[in-house]
């Protein structure tokens, strides 16, 4: 019989991340490792009974926003609710580091247009303790939380902080400029960062409509930044990209050719566009992606495994009157005050004859549509019917979609969602996801954790890949959905110490339920600082979760266990 270990996980069925078939096996661990995975593991100070449960790595997720809640928030929720214990944050070249203080204004702007982070919520939160990167990396270091934390680069602040407003105008980098960008990046990467990430996107607008800087950031400039890794010895790209400029075969041929220069892996934003015309451009970029990894080149697609869908409601941050004069000069008042105005005919009728584009700061207004907008409901339902949209229902019921919509935003004392899938939802079914689940070149994730708070909440793609792809649709093994929630990501990150439960990697570690395993109804909160709000969804079914040894959640109800860290730079195999 062996000593006694810190902790055991004891009667589990181990699925260890490889992919490998699952086992019964305890798991012991000490110091913060897994120290033995077997029979006859002796006692535990402490220990977790599995039995009838699945026994995980940790998940590990590779594209949040946590840049800004990581500084004033010791629990990293939702994303600790639905087993991550690993998160890279700093995605989509939007942060907050390095940043000089005349800067902080255009940071704080670009990331409540971005990420949807009320600005009032950032200038209380942030406090602005640093102007470098590893400056701000101390600041997080110094922070105990619920998960580990890796930060990536954001473009965007490291070109504002170089160029100023030149970066802010788009103008080209000068090769002086481009040096500048090489060697901080190269020294954020010695300091702890991931890599860097970039935006080419025009949904990526500041708070006031402008294009976030990176926009047209040319190839000379991306691999400069790109040699700044290579310098390093470490770090990945992230982009994230409209392809259409010109096209995507010659925007993933620049990105090559980027990533053939210096060396270092890259992943990309990867969703199907809803539009006719560029429905198809995720197959063709997948084709590439693949063609690279073929040719020995690490470039992959990260995406989502359901629409990525827009909540609109009286509580969000948006909907679809929101900018309407007459509900502008309703929207500061309670809810129940509110829902009880939008109840009046006269207030009904100003709002619905109003134009709610016009006076809209939603960048993503005219991509909403009545034929793509369904009641979300309690349990919410992520996989609507076209005959059951908006638009459909008031053919139906004879009235116009705007009033069906209006009228569902008001039931339930006002807490219904409107649900509008943006992308990976052409012709009501998930053929995209299906399809790339498929491809094991494809990583599982654009969660955006920590982002969009008010209008978007996608941070239980973990809960949803068991629930749905495992145990509904039956697409993949529970062993191959916890090797793309943990192995996987983990790789792709260059978390090499973790995400596989084996002798001498980190004790990152779940306990589920799996027949129990479920989510919520979205709901909102106001715990953000200055009394700011955002959407939440709790999950069912994860009877612990575990970070380096210490358990930090039990049956979803945080310990008071803070073992989370900023991880310094990418890890080797333990």
């Amino acid at each position: 019989m062996a000593g006694t270990h810190d902790l055991v996980i004891r009667g589990g069925t181990v699925i260890d991340g490889t992919g490998a078939t699952a086992r019964e096996a305890d798991v012991a661990v000490d110091n913060g490792r897994i120290s033995a995975v077997g029979t006859s593991l002796g006692r535990g100070r402490e220990e977790v009974d599995a039995k009838g449960r699945i026994v995980t790595p940790g998940f590990v997720d590779i594209h949040t926003h946590y840049d800004g809640q990581a500084v004033w928030d010791k629990h990293t929720a939702p994303s600790a609710w639905h087993g991550v214990t690993t998160a890279v944050m700093g995605n989509c070249g939007v942060g907050f580091a390095p940043c000089k203080p005349e800067d902080r204004e255009k940071l704080v702007e670009l990331m409540e247009g971005v990420e949807d982070i009320p600005g009032p919520v950032m200038h209380e939160g942030l406090k602005w303790q640093w102007e470098t990167f590893a400056e701000y990396f101390d600041v997080l270091d110094k922070q105990r939380r619920d998960i580990d934390l890796c930060a990536l680069l954001p473009h965007a602040a490291m070109r504002v902080y170089v160029m100023g407003e030149r970066a802010i105008r788009h103008e080209k980098a000068t090769p002086a400029d481009i040096a500048a960008m090489r060697k901080i990046t190269a020294e954020a990467v010695r300091d702890g960062a991931f890599g860097v990430s970039t935006s080419r996107t025009i949904s990526h607008k500041s708070l006031t409509g402008e294009y976030t800087p990176t926009l047209r950031a040319n190839e000379e400039e991306l691999t400069g930044i790109a040699l700044g890794m290579k310098d390093a010895k470490s770090g990945f790209l992230e982009m994230v990209s409209d392809w259409n400029e010109p096209d995507a075969k010659s925007e993933f041929a620049m990105l090559r050719r980027v990533v053939e220069a210096c060396g270092r892996p890259a992943v990309f934003s990867l969703a199907q566009r809803h539009e006719k015309e560029r429905m198809g451009v995720w197959r063709e970029l997948m084709e590439y992606a693949d063609e690279a990894v073929k040719d020995g080149l690490s470039i992959r697609p990260v995406f989502p495994p359901r629409a990525i869908g827009i909540l609109l409601g009286l509580e969000g941050s948006q909907n679809p009157f929101s900018g309407t004069p007459t509900y502008k000069s309703i929207s500061h008042l309670p809810l129940a005050e509110r829902v009880k105005a939008m109840q009046s005919p006269e207030v009904r009728a100003k709002i619905l004859s109003e134009d709610p584009i016009a006076g809209s700061t939603f960048p993503l207004i005219r991509r909403l549509s009545y034929a793509q907008m369904f009641r979300f409901g309690n349990p919410p339902n992520y996989l609507p019917k076209g005959e059951d949209s908006i638009e459909a229902t008031a053919s139906r019921e004879g009235r116009t979609a705007a009033e069906v919509a209006y009228d569902v935003l008001i039931e339930d004392g006002g807490r219904n969602f409107l649900y509008t899938p943006i992308v990976n939802y052409a012709g009501y079914k998930l053929t995209a996801p299906e399809t790339l689940l498929q491809n094991k070149n494809a990583i599982m994730g654009l969660s955006d954790g920590g982002a969009h708070v008010g209008f978007i909440l996608d941070a239980g793609f973990p809960t949803w890949m068991f629930t749905y792809w495992g145990r509904e649709r039956g697409l993949l093994t529970t062993e191959e959905i916890v090797r793309r929630l943990s192995s996987d990501t983990a790789r792709a990150a260059g978390l090499l110490d973790r995400g596989v439960i084996a002798v001498g990697k980190k004790a990152d570690l779940n306990v589920i339920d799996h027949d129990r395993i479920s989510f919520g109804r979205p709901y909102v909160t106001y715990d953000l600082p200055a009394g700011g709000k955002r959407l939440l969804q709790k999950a069912e079914g994860y009877d612990a979760t575990i970070v380096s040894g210490k358990v930090t959640y039990r049956n979803g109800e945080a310990t008071g266990a803070l073992p989370g860290r900023m991880v310094k730079g990418q890890q080797p195999g333990a």
